[in-house]
């Protein structure tokens, strides 16, 4: 492909991508179709790849499949990073996005901890708190929706056993057993957690769960988005649910790859 015009390279490049999103493969034809190639320059293309060793031609359907080429050499790079600085990229895209503070923690040791963020905000008026390493459960997005994810007897005991006066502590925080069963009952039906003025006086935040694929859905750790309660209404929380869901997909795809990394010391 070394000879190929820019023009070519970029066609290239969407026939990789649009076997990317078709697994199971694609005829010549429909990939032309697809991508409004004369039949002659897709098949070109794909004799490129072919030869690059990013594309095969199944003998009995003809046709053409992605080798594991491509996966591995991502693999390749994702494993020179740690976890952090391979999800970093989609925290500062999410931040943009959204133009407010993104976090990222992680649960180890049976503790869910902050590792990293990344600030959208341009204002003057920002959000970035001040907090300790470890996410306190009843009062912030990410605690909220990790206790949610467990049964609600253990949910409870966790809390209890640590008290309802945690180290950060906003006006509207969770401070009985009652409230604390309504709130991880409401959690699971939204399928996120909110925070509104619970864990600071004028912090608001929404958090989703990030879940490890390769080890049936275990709860790995959280994504929050948050900011100005004076800017961030439940509307508007609610509103970055889908862009937050998306995010967190992409931290899915590389979690297994970086599972046996030292996230702390990383």
């Amino acid at each position: 492909m070394a000879n190929m015009s820019t023009s070519s390279v970029e066609r290239g490049l969407a026939i990789l991508e649009l076997l990317i999103e078709n697994n199971e493969g694609l005829q010549i034809s429909e990939i032309a179709r697809y991508l409004a190639l004369p039949l002659s320059a897709t098949h070109r293309l794909l004799q490129a790849l072919i030869n690059a060793h990013y594309v095969k031609q199944e003998v009995l359907s003809d046709r053409y499949v992605l080798t594991l080429k491509l996966g591995a050499m991502g693999l390749r790079q994702v494993s020179g990073m740690n976890l952090t600085e391979a999800a970093q990229p989609i925290l500062d895209d999410l931040a943009r996005k959204t133009g407010e503070l993104v976090r990222l923690a992680v649960v180890e040791d049976d503790e869910m901890t902050w590792v990293a963020k990344a600030q959208g905000a341009t204002s003057a008026i920002r959000c970035d708190p001040i907090s300790g390493r470890h996410v306190p459960l009843h009062t912030t997005g990410m605690g909220k929706a990790w206790l949610a994810s467990m049964p609600e007897k253990e949910a409870v005991a966790r809390v209890v056993a640590t008290g309802f006066e945690a180290e950060l502590l906003g006006p509207n925080a969770i401070r009985t057993v009652a409230q604390l069963r309504r709130e991880i009952r409401r959690t699971r039906e939204m399928g996120f957690a909110l925070n509104e003025q619970e864990s600071e006086l004028g912090l608001s935040a929404i958090a989703m769960l990030v879940k490890d694929p390769s080890k049936a859905n275990r709860v790995v750790g959280a994504v929050s988005i948050g900011g100005p309660t004076f800017r961030l209404n439940t509307e508007k929380l609610m509103s970055f649910a889908q862009p937050l869901h998306e995010a967190i997909c992409q931290i899915e795809q590389i979690w297994p790859a970086r599972a046996h990394t030292n996230i702390r010391n990383g």
